[in-house]
């Protein structure tokens, strides 16, 4: 039993490590070949599915919760800033998704 533990964290510890390094490769190419980047992002998602591991929550704002492309400001999203959270409208599907950022807001209280 204990052998079956060690085994899930050790694909855990390797699946959230490729679909690190898998988002970061998408960043670099979509320059040139955007196309290629969005598959990075469907073999991330797919990874992270079939293993049951989250994509880190930084990770998952560089990519469309509706289509599921890579998103770049000023290329193919249009990010705007409202009091409490930050809109990103993706320009593919159209799609909205919003984020808060009360905990930053705190932070910059205190000091």
């Amino acid at each position: 039993m204990r052998r079956q533990y060690k085994q899930k964290a050790q694909f855990s510890k390797i699946a959230k490590e490729r679909i690190v390094l898998l988002l970061e490769e998408a960043e670099k190419v979509y320059p040139e070949h955007p196309h290629l980047s969005h598959r990075y992002v469907e073999l991330a998602r797919k990874i992270g599915t079939k293993n049951k591991v989250r994509i880190p929550s930084l990770l998952q704002r560089k990519f469309c919760k509706h289509c599921y492309k890579f998103l770049m400001p000023g290329k193919n999203v249009r990010v705007r800033t409202h009091p409490g959270y930050v809109v990103y409208h993706c320009l593919e599907c159209k799609g909205t998704m919003r984020y808060p950022y009360r905990k930053e807001q705190k932070a910059k209280k205190k000091s």
